[in-house]
């Protein structure tokens, strides 16, 4: 179970180290990725394909008998879920982000 004293120490401390100083307005903050979006996106969506293979892998040689127990099997499976489910909510916020510039009046 997740302990609510640490993680707000956690947040305090993340705060403190930068998020919010002056250094972060001008995006020289540490921890502030030179990464352009499109790559992250990327590199997620190839990690969730993965995940979905793996899942894939582990779901038939579960079925084939093949040494790979139902838990690993599982685990594998709701990895991939929620991956997906991810890749999904991220998509759904830029289809919203890009209705909302699409209604604005110039």
């Amino acid at each position: 179970m997740i302990d609510p004293v640490a993680l707000g120490t956690a947040a305090t401390a993340v705060w403190n180290q930068g998020v919010g100083s002056s250094a972060a307005v001008d995006g020289t903050a540490a921890g502030v990725s030179e990464t352009p979006f499109a790559s992250v996106l990327q590199d997620a969506l190839v990690e969730m394909g993965t995940l979905q293979e793996e899942a894939h892998t582990k779901m038939t040689a579960m079925l084939a008998g093949d040494g790979v127990d139902v838990h690993t099997a599982m685990i594998a499976s709701q990895r991939s879920g929620l991956a997906f489910q991810l890749a999904l909510a991220v998509r759904n916020k830029a289809v919203d982000a890009y209705n909302q510039l699409n209604a604005m009046q110039f």
